[in-house]
């Protein structure tokens, strides 16, 4: 091999290292990017409980939270909040409720994908509790009651007075696949 090749071909170790440690190093960046430059709170996991409690409510103040459900055009469920909004006290616990039903004629797995409006906001609303967490299953024509527990930080900006809490449902192909799969191979044969 020559000694301009073997320039070459370190120098490609170098670039493909380079490049390794730069896509490596994405995922902080993309996470700190979102949660402290635009504010979005990529966290989807449950607030601690104990946290969102010892919270001291400010009663002082109201915030409105309002619900809005929607199920991707293919997904042939009815999703509804039960309100359309709710007056909570900034550290006080939530309690809301989401109806959704399986208007179909076959067993499906959902997955709920929660967003926060203003984007800001998102920072400050904590789920305890939340069906978004979780799969569900909806058996044909099913119908199921879902709670959603969350408490809003009383550091909220004051300038916030609204928040806007939204669920997609979308299915999940895999999961209702696979489901359909157990199904079938747990069917008498005819």
């Amino acid at each position: 091999m020559s000694e301009a090749s073997r320039s070459w071909q370190k120098k490609g170790w170098i670039i493909a290292g380079a490049a390794f440690a730069f896509c490596f190093a994405l995922i902080p960046l993309y996470n700190i990017a979102c949660e402290h430059v635009l504010g979005i709170k990529l966290d989807q996991g449950a607030a601690d409980a104990e946290a969102a409690a010892a919270l001291t409510v400010d009663k002082s103040r109201v915030v409105t939270v309002q619900f809005v459900a929607n199920t991707k055009s293919k997904l042939p469920w009815v999703f509804n909040a039960e309100k359309v909004s709710v007056q909570v006290h900034p550290g006080e616990l939530t309690e809301a409720w989401f109806d959704a039903t399986n208007v179909s004629q076959r067993d499906i797995v959902g997955n709920a994908v929660p967003s926060v409006a203003p984007n800001s906001a998102s920072l400050y609303f904590n789920k305890t509790e939340c069906f978004c967490f979780t799969e569900q299953l909806l058996r044909a024509g099913e119908s199921k009651r879902m709670p959603v527990r969350f408490v809003v930080d009383p550091r909220l900006p004051k300038d916030i007075s609204t928040l806007t809490l939204a669920y997609t449902f979308l299915e999940n192909d895999i999961a209702t696949k696979k489901l359909a799969e157990s199904n079938q191979a747990a069917a008498p044969a005819s």
